[in-house]
Parts: structure tokens; sequence; C-alpha cells
């Protein structure tokens, strides 16, 4: 096996932990709400708190620790994620949990940046957008596999053992990481002031409102993903886990799309890709009236919002190699500070609009957010041009 097939493997596995790390929770709210005698809103405030740290501290670190050398803090910030993850499997009790996961919170977003970074330098350039299309698809295979069987573990055992494999993951991966991750790289240091220079180019500007405003398209109807199965597409629970596991893998397949579409048309594409999840949107109500067409169209429409992050993030690396190489580990955070954004907007809005529309209509929502993702797509596609 090559040095490179192994490389890519490891920034795979990175991707996965770290979802396994975000993700996981979810599944065991109830169970830690159980174990502290908490009440489900109060723990419910991990998740909420995991992502507002995530979305503000990954664009601090990744252009603070810039100018230092990429190995060590890369192998630094691991380290930290390790004892912040340990903290959470051993969490004595609520105080404890919750600084753990702010802890976790504030470098795994450094940490998928840098491996970004990686991607662009040890991946030939023909070869980049697959490979980060094929990362982001360890984030989806994590939802698929790792929370179902961090779930399951909880259940038979303990939430605390799950985190603790985790725990065993990481310093498994970050072994590999040590072994196989270039020591020393070609960086290019330049001032805070001057990295930011990047988000004022109007490409990445555009490029930043497509993902998060499709992102929240998403969420609003995939916050309630559970509900819409069960209670209005009359699912029982036996079939809501492979349904749910279908709708995982449609998202991969919407990756690897990503990463064909990416490396052959760039963000050309993008307009199509975003008009679809606008029309898809708009006829999901009606879709539901039949159970299995409404969860054919749920399959397609995730699939398709699989396709933009990795195209834009290869955007981003590509337009930051070139004309802003400072702000290159800045460019490689936008895609997970993006998605946080969108997934916190989205499920916030539908939170709110359940109070007003059933959750049959929350498709035309999420309507709104598309049509601003799909107008911001196109202006993309002309100022690109």
């Amino acid at each position: 096996m090559t040095k490179y097939r192994l490389q890519s493997i490891t920034f795979v596995l990175v991707a996965f932990l770290l979802g396994c790390n975000e993700f996981m929770v979810v599944g065991v709210l109830s169970n830690i709400a159980k174990s502290y005698q908490a009440s489900l809103s109060t723990v419910g405030l991990l998740v909420t708190m995991f992502a507002l740290t995530y979305a503000i501290c990954t664009p601090v670190l990744t252009t603070i620790t810039s100018k230092y050398d990429r190995f060590k803090v890369l192998m630094t910030l691991i380290v930290i994620f390790l004892i912040g993850n340990t903290l959470t499997a051993c969490a004595p009790n609520l105080w404890v949990l919750f600084v753990s996961r702010i802890i976790t919170a504030a470098v795994a977003g450094a940490i998928i940046s840098l491996i970004l970074v990686y991607v662009s330098i040890v991946a030939p350039i023909e070869k980049r957008s697959m490979l980060v299309a094929t990362v982001f698809s360890g984030f989806s295979t994590a939802t698929i596999i790792g929370v179902p069987i961090g779930t399951t573990i909880s259940t038979a055992f303990s939430w605390h053992v799950s985190f603790a494999l985790i725990s065993v993951l990481t310093m498994v991966v970050g072994g590999f990481l040590y072994c196989l991750v270039p020591r020393h790289t070609k960086q290019t240091k330049g001032s805070i002031a001057h990295q930011v220079q990047l988000l004022k180019d109007r490409r990445i500007i555009l490029g930043i409102v497509v993902m998060v405003t499709l992102m929240a398209a998403e969420y609003t109807f995939y916050t309630y993903i559970r509900p819409i199965i069960t209670n209005v597409l009359h699912f029982s629970t036996t079939q809501l886990n492979w349904l749910l596991g279908l709708i995982g893998v449609m998202f991969i397949i919407g990756n690897t799309c990503a990463g064909v579409i990416s490396s052959r048309y760039g963000v050309t594409k993008l307009p199509l890709i975003s008009l679809a999840c606008l029309a898809f949107l708009l006829v999901m109500g009606l879709s539901f009236q039949l159970s299995w067409l409404g969860i054919a169209l749920l399959c397609v429409i995730c699939l398709v919002l699989g396709m933009p992050g990795s195209i834009l993030q290869v955007m981003f690396l590509n337009v930051a190699d070139h004309d802003y190489p400072s702000a290159i580990n800045l460019a490689s955070s936008l895609n997970p500070i993006c998605t946080n954004v969108g997934v916190t907007v989205g499920s916030f809005t539908a939170s709110m609009a359940v109070n007003f529309v059933s959750i049959q209509q929350i498709g035309y929502i999420g309507a709104v957010f598309a049509a601003v993702g799909t107008v911001c797509s196109v202006l993309l596609l002309r100022q690109r041009a």
C-alpha cells in the first residue's frame, strides 16, 4: 500500500473520530440526563454549546496558529482533543462534562482544518477534489456507523464507554498521523490582518453564504428527520434505523459525486445543485402524502445536499493557494465553520417554525434558505467568470 493511500485513510479516520465525538452525544442525551438526574433540555445544551464553541474557536485558532510549525500544532491539538474526550468519558458531573465538550469543540475545527491543509499538500492537484470529498465522507460515516454503535454500547454498558472508545481510536489515529504526516511543509507566514484579507474576497463571501444557507436548508427538515419518518411517513421504529442508515449512505454518495464534479467542473454546477435543492424542498410536503415517495425524496435531496460542501471547500483552498497563500489554514477552516453555523441557524429556525407550521410543511421554510443559496451560487459563477 502506497504512503499516499495510507495518508488518505488516516485523514478519513480523523474525520470519522471527530464526527463520532461531535454527533454521538445526540444519541446518548437521554442516558446522560438519567446518569446526572438532569433535565433533557439542560443536557440538550451540550449540542448547542458545542456548535457555537466550534464556530467561534475554529477561525481564531487556525489564524493564530498559522505562524507555528504545522506538524507540531496538529499533534498538540490531537493531544488536547484526547484529553478533552477522555475527560468526557470520565466526567463525574454535568459541569465537568460541559467543560470537556468545550475543550473538544475548541480544537476539533482546527484539527480538521489542518487535515484539509495536508490534503492540499500531499494530494496531486488532479486528486485534491476527490480526497477532500472522501475526507468529508468520514463525517457521514460517523453518523451511519459510529453514532449507532456508540448508542448501542451506551445501552449495553454506559455512555462513558462510548467516549472511552473514541479516546482509544484517537491514540491509534494520532500514532498514524505522527508517522505519516510530513514533518516539514512550506508555510507562507503573514500577519492576521493579511490572512483576513481572504474573507474580503467576493468569491469567498459568496461561497460562505451558499454553504451556510444550504446547510440551514438541510437542517430545517433534518432536525426533525425522526418524527418525519415515524409520525408523518408512518414507518415503524424498527424501520427507522435502516432508513436513517440509507439516508446517511445517500450523503456519502453525494460526497463522492461532489469529488468527481469538483475535479471536472469546479463550481460551475453549483447553481444547478442549489436549484435542485430548492425544487425538492418545495415539493417535499406533497411527497409526504405517500410514505415511499416521501422517503425517496428525502434520500434524493440528502444526496444532493451532500455535494456543495466538498465543492466549495476545494474552491476555498484553491483561491487561498493562488491569491492568499498565508491564509491557507483559514481557508481550510471555512467548511467546518459554515457547516456549524448553518446547522445552528437551520435547527433554530426549524424549532421556531414548528410553532406556526406543521412538520409536513417544514420544507417551505428550508426553501427560503435554498432560494438565497441558489441566487448566490449564480452570482459566484458570474464572479469567477
